[in-house]
């Protein structure tokens, strides 16, 4: 009775909001906040350069400033992705009911709603320290640039990884004021990773891509796709060995990689076949590839403090 009453509050809420805020909806749908899994997958790596740098729990300002910064500037990449991409969206299955394509939300909507998120990231970062800031600045250009890579490049996927990578040497520069040399083998091994995963996704896309004109790894690796992705998987757990001998990381952090070493060959039975839907759940089991990574690290700390 109470978790019923409990849902229908719940509801009724979310009933009221609609009534008040209408296209409430339309703005969550172009910032992605309905799915976090882009969130996940920029979040994990930066929280496993937060713990390294920290060596443990890096305090609850830092904490709180890289975590709320990346939900905000991981929206903010989705609103630009949909600003550039709104006259290929349509064309797409996949994508052809996102707000601005649809015509549900207009372009000066999308960068007034985008330079709003990228604003308060802006006052978070502000109290880091001037290297991070740097950083920052950094890491909004190519993220900026990212969705029009596609256009003119076959490895759009090497530019995400950069801008999916920045959060590591910038909670380094934070917690430090410095960024140690093990602290860009992090960065690689995330860099070779997104490439790896977002191939998979690629592969989701890889007709219509072909279609619109536009470029990506699934493309170009073509029947060497599946191959290149367990390359990739491979050259990252590699790096992320050597991050392990710089850091003297111990047994629970080799357990986190052997469970995502799992997780990996799981991808490999999922894509075996190239179908769409399979892809697109291998791509999201990348989140759970993060995370046990993260866990392994967070134990690692917590047993050695």
């Amino acid at each position: 009775m109470r978790t019923a009453t409990f849902v229908d509050q719940l509801n009724n809420l979310r009933q009221g909001a609609l009534k008040r805020f209408p296209r409430l909806p339309d703005f969550i749908a172009i910032a992605r906040l309905n799915r976090p899994i882009g969130t996940y997958l920029l979040l994990w790596p930066t929280l496993w350069g937060l713990w390294f740098a920290s060596e443990g729990f890096p305090g609850w300002h830092l904490f709180l400033v890289f975590t709320l910064g990346v939900l905000l500037t991981r929206s903010a990449g989705c609103v630009m992705n949909d600003i550039a991409d709104r006259n290929f969206d349509g064309k797409v299955k996949r994508t052809r009911d996102r707000p601005l394509a649809a015509g549900r939300v207009t372009v000066p909507e999308a960068v007034l709603y985008m330079g709003g998120l990228l604003f308060i990231a802006l006052v978070l970062v502000l109290t880091t320290n001037l290297l991070t800031v740097g950083l920052a600045f950094i890491a909004a250009i190519v993220a900026a640039l990212y969705p029009f890579m596609k256009r003119f490049i076959y490895m759009p996927q090497a530019v995400l990884g950069v801008a999916f990578s920045c959060g590591i040497p910038m909670a380094f520069a934070a917690t430090l004021g410095h960024i140690p040399q093990f602290a860009w083998l992090l960065f690689v091994a995330n860099m070779i990773w997104t490439v790896a995963y977002d191939t998979e996704y690629a592969m989701v896309d890889r007709d219509d891509d072909i279609k619109l004109g536009l470029k990506s790894t699934a493309i170009l690796f073509a029947d060497l796709d599946k191959f290149m992705v367990g390359l990739l998987q491979v050259m990252f757990m590699g790096t992320m060995l050597l991050v392990a001998r710089e850091t003297d990381a111990g047994f629970y952090y080799y357990a986190g990689m052997t469970v995502a070493a799992g997780l990996f060959c799981y991808q490999h039975y999922l894509i075996k076949d190239r179908d769409r839907e399979r892809c697109f759940k291998a791509f999201l089991s990348n989140h759970w590839v993060g995370m046990v990574i993260f866990l392994g690290i967070l134990a690692h700390f917590w047993t050695s403090s």
